[in-house]
């Protein structure tokens, strides 16, 4: 069965699609068979590897409302071992029509039923809001990931985040799990960045990765060319960082 992470922060800009799309494609290169389930009506990690989601005719929209399978709306990418369910513009009014539906927070993860035995990995990625998205990605999954800026806002909301969370835990998926908080866009010279980080390690004590992802303009480039960063620039240094996180999190999954 896999193992169902969802990547989480209702904080837009964190790398949290970023961090998705990578960790997808390092995953795979390990041999693992990955589902990357986009719940963001952005549809960034759509595009980022490589998809057009307005040509995309079935998606993760039409598998929430009941439309179609999970496994019908799921394509393979440019990376052998990853899959993708895609987003698409119809995504942005499935808030609204989820409201009606019976077991509304329920709808991902019975779709992901049908697929978990399918794969080593699932990753699921949130849009930026604790709306019915997100609250659906947070009761499907075993654990969560949550990457954080080290800049001066990154901290704002954290707890307002980690409030949904518990209220999750208590009354939708009781075994909802932080994995761990991972520092995104990190610049070692700025003394910021660094109590950023030691205040991170008092939010999640021992659960802050310690692969950290630095700043890197390769990393920032690679969405728009339609690829994951160990294929645009698999020596950049944000590649080796998504590496030893990817391997991180393979340790850990091992460990529980």
């Amino acid at each position: 069965m896999a193992y169902i992470l969802a990547v989480v922060n209702q904080k837009g800009g964190v790398g949290k699609t970023t961090t998705a799309i990578n960790l997808g494609a390092y995953l795979a290169a390990h041999g693992k068979f990955v589902l990357l389930v986009d719940l963001d009506p952005q549809s960034n990690a759509t595009s980022g590897l490589g998809l057009d989601p307005s040509q995309i005719e079935c998606g993760t929209y039409e598998a929430l409302i009941g439309e179609s399978t999970l496994r019908e709306a799921t394509v393979s990418t440019q990376i052998e071992g990853l899959k993708l369910a895609p987003s698409t513009p119809s995504l942005a009014g499935a808030a609204i029509e989820l409201k009606d539906l019976e077991q509304r927070e329920h709808r991902l993860a019975n779709l992901l039923l049908e697929v978990r035995n399918d794969y080593d990995y699932i990753l699921v990625d949130c849009p930026p809001s604790l709306g019915l998205l997100t609250i659906n990605g947070l009761t499907a999954v075993d654990k969560l990931i949550i990457p954080v800026q080290a800049e001066y806002y990154a901290l704002e909301g954290l707890s307002q985040l980690l409030r949904t969370i518990g209220m999750v835990k208590e009354v939708l998926n009781p075994d909802l799990e932080v994995l761990g908080a991972v520092v995104t866009m990190y610049d070692g010279r700025n003394r910021l960045a660094n109590d950023v980080v030691e205040e991170l390690h008092t939010h999640f004590p021992n659960r802050v990765f310690r692969s950290v992802i630095p700043r890197n303009v390769r990393l920032a480039e690679a969405p728009s060319f339609g690829r994951p960063i160990m294929e645009y620039d698999p020596w950049s240094k944000g590649a080796k960082a998504y590496e030893r996180l990817t391997k991180e999190i393979i340790d850990l999954e091992h460990s529980y």
